[in-house]
């Protein structure tokens, strides 16, 4: 028995070491989006500032602020540069009044526009040295803020996509071949994928969509209400308009993202953003979320990683190469 406890209370300080980050983690409101969000501003644990800030744009799903502590080994990261992270709760989540599935794009990057504005207002911001980040749908968001928002002094676009029918085209079939299914069953996916679209081409409602897409998988009627106001999207335009800021932006894709065409997305951004302004990193081995691969397919190895040491969910080299690209814009910071 006491060895039992002994092992027992050395797992549970294992876990408290593994979680435990150099930040100072602040619950703050921000009014953005005409609404109060809950938010966490993460600072570095040690500096006296201003520091730089990078704000956050969370990818599809209920988000919350910490993405269920998904975001805090990126924060410390971004902390051992000199720079704060700031992340809210989409709207819905936690505290955070609305619903999140109401939002178009255009509201989504009006969000972050005020979350900016209101990060320029805090004390011990440095409101020059402003970034954003973001994954995955948040390439419908990146381009449209940093093109709208003077000041904005890099973008990082982690998995984003261009085009909303091309990547849910790309994402069904990448995920029927990953579990090798057979040609009937991707004959059948991709029929109810066109039928479905064609009643959103004719702006239909939720019944005639059910009508055309019955049984299991079929949005529910708020994700449907989400996909009408946002079917359309394509960053290829803000994006050229980003081009006119000359932003940098750092662009970074998995080997094995099974959500977007990476080599779609890394076209469009070479031709649409100017050489001098884009960097792309390739992770060759990480999956959509730049995880290692076993993190979608381990669940028990998931877990015990993320409890003992959540760092390592991430592909090699991922998180310093983070820090290492947001110190390029702190030539004053010294760790």
């Amino acid at each position: 028995m006491v060895a039992v406890l002994l092992a027992a209370v050395g797992l549970a300080g294992a876990v408290v070491l593994g979680n435990s980050y150099d930040l100072r983690e602040e619950r703050v409101s921000l009014r953005a989006g005409g609404r109060n969000l809950d938010a966490v501003l993460a600072t570095p644990e040690h500096g006296k500032g201003p520091f730089g800030l990078v704000v956050f744009v969370h990818g599809d799903g209920p988000v919350d602020a910490t993405h269920d502590g998904f975001y805090r080994p990126l924060w410390e990261a971004f902390a051992r540069a000199g720079y704060a992270s700031l992340s809210w709760s989409k709207p819905g989540v936690g505290g955070s009044a609305g619903d999140w599935l109401d939002q178009s794009m255009d509201d989504r990057a009006a969000e972050t526009a005020d979350a900016v504005a209101w990060a320029r207002t805090r004390p011990g911001i440095d409101a020059g040295r402003i970034g954003l980040w973001g994954a995955s749908q948040a390439g419908w968001v990146l381009p449209k803020v940093a093109a709208r928002t003077p000041g904005i002094r890099f973008v990082i676009a982690v998995s984003p996509a261009v085009n909303w029918l091309r990547q849910g085209r790309y994402n069904t079939l990448a995920e029927l071949r990953d579990r090798d299914a057979p040609p009937e069953e991707t004959a059948a996916a991709l029929a109810r994928r066109e039928a479905g679209l064609r009643v959103l081409r004719a702006g239909g409602t939720y019944e005639q969509y059910r009508a055309a897409v019955p049984g299991e998988g079929a949005m529910t009627a708020a994700r449907w209400r989400f996909a009408s106001r946002n079917w359309t999207s394509d960053a290829t335009g803000d994006l050229r308009a980003l081009a006119a800021r000359r932003v940098p932006v750092l662009l970074v894709l998995a080997g094995h993202d099974l959500n977007v065409d990476v080599r779609e997305t890394e076209a469009v951004y070479r031709r649409e953003l100017p050489p001098a302004t884009l960097r792309v990193a390739h992770y060759p081995e990480a999956t959509h979320a730049l995880v290692h691969p076993w993190v979608d397919r381990d669940g028990l190895r998931t877990l015990a990683t993320a409890l003992l040491a959540p760092r390592s969910l991430f592909a090699p080299s991922f998180l310093p190469d983070q820090q290492s690209y947001v110190a390029e814009f702190s030539p004053r910071w010294s760790a």
